[in-house]
């Protein structure tokens, strides 16, 4: 029977020496927020630390990070951070980390290390940093990792095998086996091999194509339809996808400098992020290729091509702003619209708000669903199944996914030799322990999610962004009343405003002689009232009025005094 999480909060057993245990604080039953904690002999290693981007169900909120109350106190313990790649949801969590201890060292490649370091310095963090190649070998406390070159949507993706006294864990990232890849760099499948022959005590693999059967489409695949629709394109031509999608902005600059269009870069996080990619090496760009998104306006529309942040509907990014006609680029009659990335879970009404925005200004908008211009960054599970039968490994943990993708990823490792008992889906907060090549659920920690709302960080709960989602699609009702403390009668009010609830606040007239009555016979029947009791006899008669007459369900804030 296949390992899974266990039921409710188990606290796990104190962890013998020379056991390795394996805490997942993100990345488990959704995409983002990617962070497994691993401790043995007393010392802590993390390998990502990344945010996860909010649904509407969750309205002003700006980011959702892994929940760090499991280490908090512990931070001392952590002998290095290890970032596999440079995307947000791996990365973007890291400044709230180093809030609790700023010197943690971070590890990962060049350009992951780069990406990190130009956020650390907007929240004004000097990180300590140790850049690795693959092939590369380092020791971390009790930890020894091995870096081993991956294939993913970013260049100098990097998988870490761990070795501990306790097991070996391989641990991919994000990757795919992409065999013709932009930038050259495969996924190492002889360094799997070698690592398979060593023993793989536990394979933590990427789950989020696990689902879908065969082999990711290369990414060089995209250039063929990015140059045919710049050919095609007669205005101009604005493309979004992820601002650190090194590979795909590539493809869009061979195709504009193959069509004598410019690019501009358009929102802080491109700009900041290519700029950095092209100093390192990973871009290249033509000479004269670029313009400032200030010059545009002077140069006519068949020539220009705006590279922009947004394709996931973020409402801040400069995609949704163009759609809303906030934005400084005013998008028109006969432009094209590429959205050249795929839809994260929970963003979809989002995007097609976007699409649909976009549609009413005039402007051609092409995506995945009508044009090769998206291929995925992650293995399917053909790619997959190629890695458990290189590895072998002795165990399997489905990581980086929602719900079904682990249980996709968890019957190719059973349909490749894994035991069926050696294959463990987990939850985020569940506790593994690894020892005598056994990997086994012992345990739940509490894990939850900390919001981040502005400037305030995990100050925002469930609660209240219930009382959100109640404003926003119900409305509010506040009802002002003054009474006579003795006799119960109002000398004051009811004073009833509302948003959201009904077209004219007349409408309530009928409800204030219900009021009245009410909080009059409440005050007579108890001598030894409060006023938080009496306001909630005013929240009881207009929520049931409001309920009734205009079925809605708004919330309600009363506010009596005595006089």
């Amino acid at each position: 029977m296949t390992q899974t999480a266990l039921p409710g909060l188990v606290t796990p057993p104190r962890l013998p020496q020379g056991t390795l245990r394996i805490v997942p604080l993100g990345g488990l039953g959704e995409i983002g927020r990617n962070m497994a904690v691993f401790e043995i002999d007393g010392k802590l290693l993390i390998v990502d630390c990344g945010v996860l981007f909010p649904e509407e169900t969750q309205p002003g909120v700006d980011l959702i990070l892994p929940d760090f109350s499991y280490i908090e106190n512990r931070v001392d313990d952590i002998v290095a951070v290890v970032l596999t790649h440079g995307h947000e949801d791996h990365i973007g969590a890291v400044p709230y980390l180093l809030r609790l201890r700023a010197d943690i060292p971070l590890v990962g490649s060049q350009l992951t290390l780069a990406l990190i370091e130009a956020k650390l310095q907007e929240h004004r963090i000097r990180p300590y940093t140790m850049t690795v190649e693959e092939g590369q070998v380092e020791k971390f406390g009790p930890f020894e990792c091995e870096f081993v070159a991956v294939n993913h949507s970013i260049p100098d993706a990097l998988a870490v095998f761990i070795r501990t006294a306790g097991g070996t864990v391989l641990h991919t990232g994000d990757f795919k086996m992409d065999q013709l890849p932009l930038d050259g760099r495969i996924t190492d499948l002889r360094h799997f091999a070698k690592l398979g022959e060593e023993g793989v005590d536990l394979f933590m693999s990427d789950s989020t194509n696990a689902d879908v059967p065969g082999f990711t489409t290369a990414e060089k695949e995209i250039g063929p339809t990015l140059e045919r629709l710049f050919g095609q394109a007669t205005k101009r031509i604005i493309v979004a996808s992820f601002s650190s999608h090194v590979h795909r902005v590539q493809q869009v600059l061979d195709a504009a400098a193959k069509h004598n269009r410019k690019v501009a870069f358009v929102g802080r996080s491109m700009v900041r992020n290519m700029a950095i990619a092209a100093k390192l090496g990973y871009l290249d760009v033509p000479d004269g290729l670029l313009v400032d998104i200030k010059n545009i306006d002077n140069m006519p529309d068949n020539r220009v091509v705006l590279m922009s942040t947004g394709s996931q509907g973020e409402p801040m990014a400069a995609l949704s702003r163009m759609a809303n006609g906030d934005h400084r680029v005013v998008v028109g009659d006969g432009d094209t619209v590429i959205l050249a990335s795929s839809l994260i879970p929970g963003n979809e009404n989002a995007v097609f708000r976007i699409i649909n925005g976009l549609l009413k200004l005039g402007a051609d908008v092409i995506h995945k669903g009508n044009a090769k211009v998206h291929v995925s960054g992650h293995a399917a599970a053909g790619e997959l199944l190629y890695c458990y039968n290189i590895l072998e490994p002795l165990n399997a943990m489905p990581v980086h996914g929602e719900t079904r993708h682990l249980i996709a990823n968890g019957k190719i490792a059973i349909e490749s030799g894994v035991p069926t008992a050696s294959v463990i889906l987990a939850d985020n907060g569940t506790v593994i322990d690894l020892k005598d090549h056994r990997a086994d659920v012992v345990g739940q920690v509490e894990v939850g999610f900390v919001y981040v709302d502005g400037s305030s960080v995990g100050e925002v709960t469930e609660a209240d962004l219930k009382d959100r989602q109640t404003l926003g699609d119900e409305g509010f009702i506040s009802i002002i009343t003054v009474i006579n403390r003795t006799t119960g009668k109002v000398v004051s009010g009811p004073e009833i405003h509302a948003r959201g609830v009904a077209e004219d606040d007349s409408v309530f007239d009928e409800i204030i002689p219900k009021i009245n009555a009410a909080l009059e016979e409440a005050v007579l029947n108890r001598t030894d009232h409060t006023t938080h009791q009496l306001q909630q006899v005013v929240r009881r008669v207009v929520g049931t009025w409001v309920n009734r007459k205009l079925r809605r369900k708004p919330m309600i804030i009363p506010v009596v005094l005595e006089a």
